[in-house]
């Protein structure tokens, strides 16, 4: 265990987490965190350099012989020990996601605990990492495949699930044997940095993890991908910065995971069960107020039952309870921040203006913070915008179709591929249908697809790779092919 123990019930963790030890930024700058809910700043964070970065680099090539020569059953006991740590804190973790994130203390809670289970998950992963070894076809010699880390990886995650999208990076590069850098947005950075106590208090070695929150992202994670040291990047967020870290990835030839944007269709057809298909709209739409990648985006309706299905939505979105997550009366808190409620409102805006209806919502309260209604949007022009973005808010626009071909074609008619949803009774069409969709995942008569057991991740332009699963350790291990005769 490092010598300087933390933890997160002492108080909030605001400064680099970098070899085992809380430093401030070497410049000394910092940055404020600000509460979603009332505009008001929660806390000040150091804010980290180049120079920062290249230390926590630094750190991470020091520990990094020694982790990966750790047992694999010392690496699962310690992510083990993580996973305990962490659920006993639980209350405290979800109400620090809420002070910074804003979403409603019941999604807090749910996401700590799914981002406690990769922790559990990649601890019985860690004793499974596989070789091979078969007869070359000619039967000359014997193929040995041997896996083993990749190396230094950096890590970069989003403001939605602070807790979850850290997790989901680090316990499987831990559990690979990999040393790591997380940089988390700069929007929730106190997540992140309560890792650090669960991580330390687990007994993971100073330098193996490494935490850097920076306003200047840019030049913090392009000063560690031009770094030779670093052999692995893992991005999670939105297509256009994750274009850009691609090309820089280039340069020296970086591994390269990416989980991306989605534009999730959410399909529903005439014979389906409409109170399941209400219901699981409502956790594809309104899981943390709809932002998140998952997140349905375009409902596809079939046109006997839009009517119903678009009246039975609205009731359900409009008896949310919209207000500070903290409140455990609110289902519904507000948006991340201002910039983030100010692009919903435009977007429901202009699909108001080409001639779309709000059966229910439409607008952001009269209130402070950074709020929008829960919103129905019915006849929804195909060419709207709000079909082509991703909207991260509370907001969902129906669209009808006549035909199956139809819906798949009108599903399938965007860049992005991470998940779509399926509503019917038909299994022979539910499965049919989930096979023509473009997308990485599919929630069949399910609302909810992710699972730390399950792969996750999408096709065309919503990424790379997988995470979770087993598939998700793999991306941290290279192998390694040893022609052997005897």
């Amino acid at each position: 265990m490092g010598e300087h123990t933390l933890d997160v019930t002492d108080g909030l963790v605001t400064d680099l987490y970098v070899g085992g030890k809380l430093v401030p930024a070497s410049d000394g700058g910092r940055f404020d965190v600000v509460d979603p809910a009332t505009g008001d700043v929660v806390a000040s964070v150091a804010d980290g350099t180049v120079q920062d970065a290249v230390a926590a680099v630094d750190a991470a090539a020091e520990a990094a012989a020694s982790w990966a020569a750790t047992s694999p059953r010392e690496r699962a006991e310690t992510l083990r020990r993580a996973f305990e740590i962490m659920t006993g804190r639980a209350e405290s973790l979800a109400r620090l996601i809420t002070l910074e994130n804003g979403k409603a203390l019941a999604d807090a809670r749910g996401e700590v605990a799914y981002a406690a289970e990769f922790f559990r998950w990649y601890s019985e992963e860690a004793v499974r990492g596989t070789g091979s070894l078969v007869t070359a076809p000619g039967g000359a010699n014997k193929i040995l495949v041997v896996q083993q880390p990749v190396g230094i990886c950096v890590l970069v995650t989003p403001w939605n699930f602070p807790a979850a999208m850290a997790t989901r990076k680090i316990a499987p590069a831990l559990a690979a044997g990999c040393t790591v850098v997380l940089k988390p947005a700069s929007d929730t950075p106190l997540t992140a940095l309560a890792m650090a106590a669960i991580l330390d208090d687990a007994g993971v070695p100073p330098g193996v993890v490494n935490i850097l929150p920076a306003r200047r992202s840019g030049a913090v994670v392009s000063a560690m991908l031009h770094d030779p040291r670093v052999r692995k990047l893992s991005f999670t967020g939105s297509t256009e910065v994750g274009r850009v870290l691609l090309r820089e990835a280039a340069d020296q030839v970086i591994n390269s995971s990416m989980e991306l944007g989605g534009n999730a269709p959410f399909l529903v057809f005439a014979d389906a069960d409409l109170d399941a298909a209400v219901e699981g709209a409502m956790v594809a739409k309104m899981r943390n107020a709809g932002e998140a990648c998952t997140a349905a985006n375009r409902f596809y309706v079939e046109a006997p039952v839009a009517g119903e299905f678009g009246r039975r939505l609205a009731e359900r979105m409009g008896s949310l309870s919209v207000g500070p997550g903290l409140d455990e009366n609110h289902q519904v808190g507000p948006l991340v921040n201002e910039e983030s409620a100010a692009k919903v409102d435009e977007l429901v805006r202009a699909a108001v203006g080409d001639g779309a209806r709000a059966v229910v919502g439409g607008s952001r309260p009269d209130r402070v913070g950074f709020y929008f209604e829960p919103t129905v949007l019915v006849d929804v022009r195909p060419g709207s915008a709000i079909l082509s973005e991703e909207i991260f808010g509370p907001v969902a626009p129906i669209v009808t179709f006549e035909t199956e071909d139809e819906a798949v074609r009108l599903a399938n008619d965007t860049e992005f591929g991470l998940v779509s949803y399926v509503y019917t009774t038909d299994l022979a069409r539910g499965l049919r249908v989930s096979e023509a969709l473009e997308s990485g995942m599919v929630g069949l008569n399910r609302g909810l697809v992710s699972d730390p057991a399950a792969p996750f991740g999408g096709t065309k332009q919503s990424g790379i790779g997988r995470e979770g699963g087993h598939d998700g350790m793999l991306d941290y291990l290279e192998s390694k092919y040893i022609a052997v005769q005897w």
